[in-house]
């Protein structure tokens, strides 16, 4: 392989690693999908000796295809049916962001739009990730997904009505996040369970993966109720930009045991998501918060 190839792919690299994170919610395995395109790159470029024409293309696709297959073994091979989880949080200290999580995130905000990605069938969110987020063309996607491009469009399209459907996306104003998560920690600390209910909005979610699937709590009482255990004296709340969004690393005798990430709209909390499973969470890179 050419060193000018080689260096090619390098700058591709980011925009891969997004492409296969949206796609995947895993860190880990997005880097598995991006170094799988780095052989087979190597392997065509040494058999074919040809150079190929439109490299970003090729290496979208490959990507791509990695990832469908990766979601159908996921969700059961030939199944379209969703399968939510949390994915892999990527932890900022508040008011600072790693350029390398910028280029991953690829202004994704918040767990909670993952969440509903990963509600997704597997074709559809590619249409939507490849198109709507990385304004890759729908001709460039049919084939991927073994679509003409009109089809592929309507993939993308019931992807955006489910998308629009659930809000996901919190207020923009990073700062009003951040009051409303300090506010539902003050009022948990305080034991104010009126004043912890008065910064939810009354149709909250809660989602939380404590290693044994994916717990779900509706409704500002019953979310209050299991939320106030995180601001409990013995645990020391450490703010954090989780995907983005105001959030909190909640730690217990100097370790993390928990990632949060809350969807704030109109000064509110309409939803939070909790990573608590302790295998996932020490895998996760918190030296920005605990470091």
């Amino acid at each position: 392989m050419t060193a000018s190839l080689a260096a090619r792919f390098e700058t591709a690299r980011p925009q891969l690693g997004a492409i296969a994170y949206r796609m995947l919610g895993s860190v880990d395995d997005a880097q598995d999908v991006v170094q799988e395109a780095w052989l087979r790159l190597s392997g065509a470029d040494s058999a074919s000796g040809r150079p190929i024409v439109n490299l970003d293309a090729w290496l979208t696709t490959v990507v791509a295809r990695i990832c469908l297959n990766a979601l159908r073994d996921r969700h059961g091979r030939g199944r379209e049916e969703p399968v939510a989880q949390l994915p892999d949080p990527i932890v900022d200290a508040h008011g600072e962001y790693d350029p390398e999580h910028r280029a991953m995130l690829a202004d994704a905000v918040g767990l909670a739009l993952f969440v509903v990605l990963d509600t997704l069938p597997p074709a559809e969110r590619l249409a939507f990730v490849l198109h709507d987020v990385f304004t890759v063309p729908f001709d460039q996607i049919a084939p991927i997904v073994d679509r003409t491009p009109e089809a592929t469009r309507k993939l993308a399209s019931r992807a955006r009505r489910r998308i629009q459907h659930a809000d996901p996306v919190p207020d923009a104003d990073l700062g009003v996040q951040r009051a409303a998560v300090d506010a539902f920690f003050a009022a948990g600390r305080t034991g104010n369970f009126d004043r912890l209910v008065s910064v939810l909005d009354p149709d909250v979610v809660l989602r939380g993966d404590f290693g044994t699937g994916l717990v779900r709590a509706e409704g500002a009482p019953s979310v209050a109720k299991l939320a106030r255990g995180y601001a409990g004296p013995e645990r020391e709340v450490r703010a954090a930009v989780v995907n983005g969004v105001a959030g909190a690393v909640i730690v217990v005798a100097g370790q993390p045991v928990a990632i949060m990430a809350f969807v704030v709209r109109d000064g509110v909390i309409g939803a939070i998501d909790v990573l608590a499973d302790p295998a996932r969470v020490a895998r996760i890179d918190l030296r920005a918060v605990t470091g």
